[in-house]
């Protein structure tokens, strides 16, 4: 097991972690064997991130994954290192080095100091409702990402171009965000259940302020030219059909470039779809798709 950037000390656990990866690619029979990795990135600001890959030094395609946002500080304090592990698995069984970072403002000490978790500040909040800042928290996660691609490419372990961003969730709307910088390294992005301001209070389907929200996806769609896709699940109770198809229409037509797919209902909640192993045959098909398009 491998870390890089801070060397934080390797676990027991992490051990372990590598063997279930070994183990997992072995039964897929053809598919390459995959090495996971736990990382600590010295970026601006610090964060570990999971990283999975094929066997081998590469330099591989990037694939980053980000993750959505949870705004209880209790919550955050159990945040999971790594949320969609088997969706990053398909990426990496097709030959991409996957990175998933733990965004700042997560873990154990979100407990006792709300707007620090153990990685950093959090600054994922919109404010209030009434007149909610939407794009800049986007933005700071898309900020993120171009750390990533940079650092990543300057340890020769990815390629410098042909980028692929991943998001879910509010880590779907950052993705949205960094298509407005038509960053030169990123060729494609795909969203699942992409928004921020869903379930005001945990109300099902009472979005803080969707107006606001399909404003800011249009302002975004000015300047956004990197090919999408956008993937919205009709049981999501976060970013319901109505709104899911609201800001695309507003995004198509200030501009920006983008496919979009409502899915059937999925389990009991559409907007976790993505975290879930047996979502993968129902999103593969039109991601590989999407992919092969954009070569």
């Amino acid at each position: 097991m491998r870390l890089h950037g801070l060397r934080v000390l390797a676990t027991g656990a992490l051990l372990l972690l590598g063997l279930i990866a070994a183990a997992r690619a072995d039964d897929q029979g053809t598919s390459p064997r995959l090495q996971e990795e736990i990382w600590a990135l010295p970026l601006p600001l610090p964060m570990f991130a999971y990283l999975i890959r094929p066997l081998g030094d590469g330099p591989f395609p990037l694939v980053i994954m980000n993750h959505g946002v949870s705004l209880p500080p209790r919550d955050r304090s159990f945040f999971p290192l790594v949320e969609f592990r088997d969706a990053a698995m398909w990426f990496a069984r097709r030959g991409y080095l996957v990175v998933a970072a733990v965004g700042t403002g997560y873990g154990a000490a979100a407990i006792d100091i709300p707007e620090r978790g153990l990685y950093g500040p959090f600054f994922s909040k919109i404010g209030k409702c009434a007149n909610p800042n939407f794009l800049d928290p986007g933005l700071a996660v898309a900020q993120v990402d171009l750390w990533i691609i940079d650092y990543m490419a300057a340890e020769k372990r990815t390629l410098p171009e042909g980028v692929i961003v991943v998001g879910q969730s509010a880590g779907g709307w950052a993705a949205i965000a960094l298509s407005s910088l038509n960053p030169p390294q990123v060729k494609a992005i795909i969203t699942f259940a992409a928004g921020r301001g869903g379930r005001v209070d945990g109300k099902p389907n009472n979005n803080c302020n969707p107006d606001r929200l399909v404003e800011a996806t249009g302002a975004f769609g000015h300047t956004s030219r990197v090919p999408m896709l956008w993937l919205y699940i009709e049981d999501d109770t976060f970013f319901g059909p109505a709104l899911s198809k609201r800001m695309y229409e507003a995004f198509i037509r200030a501009g920006g470039r983008a496919e979009y797919h409502l899915l059937p209902p999925f389990g009991d909640e559409g907007h976790f779809l993505i975290g879930s192993p047996d979502s993968i045959p129902i999103w593969s098909p039109l991601v590989e798709r999407f992919l092969d398009s954009v070569r």
